[in-house]
């Protein structure tokens, strides 16, 4: 299938989505996180979930940050440039919905994309070769092409693999792992 069809595909399964499941498979993903080598490191970026995309609730993995002490990095979006500006979240952190409902810190602490060692990646759909479809505006790709070439990128998904994302180009950046509810995929 096209990222096109893909989108379709993916946001209509989505919205099918309870809000109880929606909990309970955020809370699996969370838990198979816990199976991964990556916990060793000191800077994870996270997205602050859009509820209403029903997107995997980050919140439970953002307690598991926490609780480990590590550095955690949320990003404000430049619609204008299509790029993200990463901040350091703190208990100082005032958060507030842009004009799209994304969550994002208002200001703080600037942290660069070469401090950042794992990145949880939101998406749509992925394939088996590790590509995936966001919403296409490539704020996720510029963001991890500018990162460390050994950035650990992690997709966060309700659903399983495609066998194959059909109109993949150069300037898509690849995921190491996908997270779903009932496995863990490493490409």
């Amino acid at each position: 299938m096209t990222k096109t069809e893909l989108r379709k595909k993916y946001k209509a399964l989505r919205k099918a989505l309870s809000e109880e499941q929606i909990d309970t498979y955020s809370i699996n993903i969370a838990n198979q996180l816990l199976k991964l080598p990556i916990w060793e490191c000191s800077y994870y970026h996270i997205f602050l979930t859009i509820e209403a995309q029903k997107e995997v609730n980050t919140d439970y993995i953002l307690n598991i940050l926490a609780g480990k002490d590590k550095n955690i990095i949320i990003s404000k979006s430049d619609f204008k440039t299509l790029e993200m500006t990463n901040y350091l979240l703190t208990d100082n952190t005032v958060i507030k919905k842009n004009h799209y409902n994304i969550p994002e810190p208002v200001d703080g602490i600037e942290i660069s994309n070469d401090s950042i060692e794992v990145v949880f990646v939101p998406l749509l759909a992925f394939d088996k070769k590790g590509n995936r479809v966001g919403y296409g505006k490539g704020f996720y790709d510029t963001f991890l092409s500018k990162c460390k070439p050994e950035t650990i990128k992690i997709g966060l998904s309700f659903f399983e693999a495609e066998a194959k994302i059909e109109d993949v180009f150069d300037g898509d950046v690849g995921l190491d792992f996908c997270i779903t509810c009932n496995n863990l995929y490493k490409f």
